[in-house]
């Protein structure tokens, strides 16, 4: 069976992990996914990630969740940009998630950046999701 959204699979299994207080949950790989992988990363709400083969061409990626005092880190993480409906914004209309609080990840020319990283790089782009 194919899967329609990848990305949108795998911010649902970070989001049922964290939920059950797992430490890592296990999802297919991508560039896609690991350049949301490395902006989570980068802004603090994800460990780590580390990407295996499991046969030739097959590769999986464990993501090691987070939690602060026994608390997930990530509090909210929904897909904008979905296969049926794709949302692109300008650099002056990017979004702030949650007065600046919270972060939006964006498909750029430049790679996948954060909302802070398009502005300061001066490019826009598709809305990927959005992580308080």
């Amino acid at each position: 069976m194919s899967m329609t959204d990848p990305v949108g699979d795998m911010l649902t299994r970070i989001r049922n992990g964290q939920r059950v207080g797992k430490s890592s949950v296990v999802s297919p790989a991508s560039k896609l996914r690991t350049g949301v992988l490395d902006v989570l990363q980068r802004e603090g709400y994800i460990r780590g990630y580390n990407v295996s083969e499991i046969r030739k061409g097959v590769s999986e990626i464990t993501i090691e969740l987070k939690y602060f005092e026994g608390d997930a880190v990530i509090k909210q993480i929904d897909r904008v940009s979905t296969p049926g409906r794709r949302v692109y914004s300008k650099i002056k209309d990017l979004p702030k998630v949650y007065n600046g609080l919270g972060i939006a990840v964006l498909s750029t020319p430049n790679g996948v950046l954060s909302d802070q990283e398009a502005r300061e790089q001066n490019v826009g782009g598709e809305i990927l999701c959005k992580v308080f």
